[in-house]
């Protein structure tokens, strides 16, 4: 029985965009040990605030991060229960059986190359 593909769900797809940027990685990287407030991410990364603020709209809208606000300033930790809804999508394909070689194609001239 072959299985039907799935709609990939917004989460998913939104958070492997987010992760797709070396830059949002970094940051990603640095949230796993404590929260960090946008000033230490900035001195740390070596970015101007609205580069860094960019890539953390980014984060925040894959639900990577959470933000909070104390007094004026902004404080940025990882979402833990995101980062396992994409280790469940992952894994997923790390239990698939073995992927079976492609039928041969029938009709080939039929086909519209153009």
């Amino acid at each position: 029985m072959t299985k039907t593909p799935t709609v990939t769900s917004s989460l998913v797809i939104s958070g492997f965009h987010a992760l797709s940027e070396p830059l949002r990685i970094q940051i990603i990287e640095l949230l796993q040990q404590r929260e960090l407030c946008v000033c230490d991410l900035c001195q740390l990364l070596e970015v101007s605030q609205s580069k860094l603020s960019f890539h953390l709209k980014t984060l925040k809208e894959a639900n990577l991060v959470f933000a909070r606000q104390e007094g004026r300033w902004i404080y940025y930790r990882l979402n833990l229960a995101q980062f396992a809804v994409l280790q469940d999508y992952l894994t997923d394909y790390c239990q698939l059986p073995s992927i079976l070689p492609a039928l041969p194609c029938q009709d080939t001239d039929k086909i519209d190359h153009t």
